[in-house]
């Protein structure tokens, strides 16, 4: 007698209904959040949505396919600005909001960092950005540079605080910061000591007030920028 062969795990055997493009690059999402880029393969993918890996090719061109459509949807999350809003009120908010996006894909930093294209809703985002840069009085150049200033520091600022999120969650900041102190010199380091008795007495990092200070610093310093511009562009009396 021939043995029934068992369902894939992932997705009930008796349901007809297909497979869409937004359900795969979910799943995609999904195994990228719980292990990483590194574990995302068309099997794996396949497995997790209880198919086999050539049926995805219905709905994703290649693995390339798939990681611009995940970065669309990653993208998706942040808040977009509007053509007539303030652009210092605009590039902060988009800043807050993709640290957001940012911190619950961790892995889309370096992602979006490597890839030259993207989907509609990348190049959407982008254009919203450069748009009321543009708008405000940036020329192109400075327009761009804006924007690549402004990525640097959310990139850099996201790995950061991953960086210390990890470290406090194995030892906690004030504790760590206390077992500095005692094993440090302070005759030899002083300021460091100084430093780290000044955390060792706070009860917690304060990611917004960190990321705030150096986001208003980066805008201040656009805004010297922006004005530099329209003083050149006016009329010699």
């Amino acid at each position: 007698m021939q043995k029934k062969k068992k369902p894939v795990r992932g997705r009930d055997p008796d349901s007809r209904a297909p497979l869409s493009r937004e359900q795969v690059l979910r799943a995609a999402v999904d195994l990228a959040d719980e292990g990483g880029l590194e574990t995302l393969s068309m099997r794996e993918l396949g497995r997790k949505l209880g198919v086999e890996a050539m049926s995805l090719y219905n709905h994703v061109a290649n693995k390339d396919d798939v990681l611009d459509g995940m970065m669309d949807l990653v993208v998706g999350k942040i808040e977009l600005p509007a053509p007539e809003d303030d652009w210092r009120q605009a590039m902060r908010r988009r800043a807050v909001s993709a640290l957001k996006a940012f911190r619950r894909h961790t892995w889309a930093t370096a992602l979006i960092e490597s890839r030259m294209g993207g989907g509609p809703g990348r190049l959407r985002y982008f254009e919203a950005v450069l748009r009321v840069l543009r708008r405000a009085g940036f020329t192109t150049e400075l327009a761009a540079r804006a924007f690549s200033l402004l990525d640097s520091y959310i990139y850099g600022f996201c790995r950061q605080s991953l960086n210390i999120s990890s470290t406090e969650s194995a030892a906690g900041d004030a504790n760590a910061a206390e077992a500095f102190l005692r094993a440090l010199p302070a005759d030899e380091y002083p300021y460091l000591a100084e430093l780290a008795a000044t955390q060792a007495s706070k009860p917690g990092y304060d990611e917004e007030a960190d990321f705030e200070f150096g986001l208003s610093l980066i805008l201040d310093g656009l805004q010297r920028v922006l004005d530099a511009v329209d003083e050149a562009a006016r009329p010699a009396p």
